[in-house]
């Protein structure tokens, strides 16, 4: 899979190569602290970007999933789970950006 970075990411990382380089590295070690596997915290982070109701983060998060070995129907179940907790409206729209990432993905 190619990465795909947003064009404001892009723009940001431009103009603040040190916000970035330091943003990524927190990121990182926030990845390595704990026993989780990198599909499994791809998995949690999904759930969290539902909840924050990021669109992007969503989006970023189904990508690195697929990435790191989860399956389409793992992420689309992560995705459900949202719902008892975030609402039904909030989970259909993440769903639909889960199935967006899934539909090009399949397309590649």
């Amino acid at each position: 899979m190619t990465e795909f970075l947003p064009p404001l990411y892009l723009r940001i990382r431009r103009r603040f190569p040190d916000f970035v380089e330091k943003h990524e590295a927190f990121a990182g070690t926030c990845h390595e602290l704990g026993p989780l596997d990198q599909r499994t915290r791809h998995l949690v982070k999904l759930g969290i970007a539902i909840g924050a109701d990021r669109q992007g983060a969503v989006a970023s998060h189904v990508r690195q999933a697929l990435e790191a070995g989860a399956t389409p129907a793992e992420i689309e179940h992560a995705a459900l789970l949202a719902a008892p907790t975030v609402g039904f409206p909030a989970a259909a729209a993440a769903l639909s950006w889960v199935e967006e990432v899934l539909a090009a993905r399949a397309a590649e």
